[in-house]
C-alpha cells in the first residue's frame, strides 16, 4: 500500500493563515430556518408513525413507536404517541418551527397524543385535517348457500 503520514500539531495550525479562527463543526445548527410546518400522524391498531415536513410536503424528520424501542402490543399505546411527538417536538423546536398544520390518518389510540405533545413543547397548532380513509360501499357480499 504505501506509507501513512501522521499529521502533528504543529503542521496542522502552520496550515492555519493568520488572524483566522479554526472552522466550527455545523453539525448542531440548522441548515434551513423553517418557520410553519406539517405534522403528518397515522395512527395504526399496532403502530403510530409520525413525519414531521415542510409546508411542500418534503419530509423532514420522521419517529415512530417502534424505532424508539416500544415491542410487541406497547407500540399502539396513546404513551408511545405521546413519546413519539415530545421527541420530534425537540427536533421542530431546534429547527425553528413555531407553527404547525396537524394531518391524522388512521384510528388507532395514538391519534391525539402524538399531538397535544407538539401543543405541549408550545407549538402552536394552526389546524387538525382528519384524512382516515372511509369506505362508500364496503367489501363485496358472500353469494347465498345452494343445499
Amino acid at each position: 500500500m504505501g506509507k501513512l503520514k501522521i499529521a502533528t500539531k504543529e503542521e496542522e495550525t502552520a496550515k492555519q493563515p493568520e488572524g483566522q479562527a479554526a472552522p466550527v463543526a455545523t453539525a448542531k445548527l440548522p441548515k434551513k430556518k423553517i418557520v410553519s410546518g406539517t405534522l403528518h400522524i397515522e395512527a395504526t391498531f399496532n403502530n403510530t408513525k409520525v413525519i414531521v415536513s415542510d409546508k411542500n410536503g418534503n419530509t423532514l424528520f420522521w419517529s415512530s413507536a417502534g424505532s424508539l424501542g416500544f415491542r410487541g402490543a406497547k407500540k399502539g399505546t396513546p404513551f408511545a404517541a405521546a413519546k413519539v411527538g415530545e421527541v420530534l417536538a425537540d427536533k421542530a423546536a431546534a429547527l425553528g418551527i413555531k407553527d404547525i398544520n396537524v394531518i391524522i390518518k388512521g384510528v388507532g389510540s395514538g391519534r391525539e397524543p402524538a399531538a397535544r405533545a407538539f401543543s405541549a413543547k408550545g407549538f402552536e397548532i394552526t389546524g387538525i385535517q382528519d384524512i382516515t380513509p372511509i369506505p362508500h360501499n364496503g367489501p363485496k357480499r358472500k353469494k347465498p348457500r345452494r343445499v
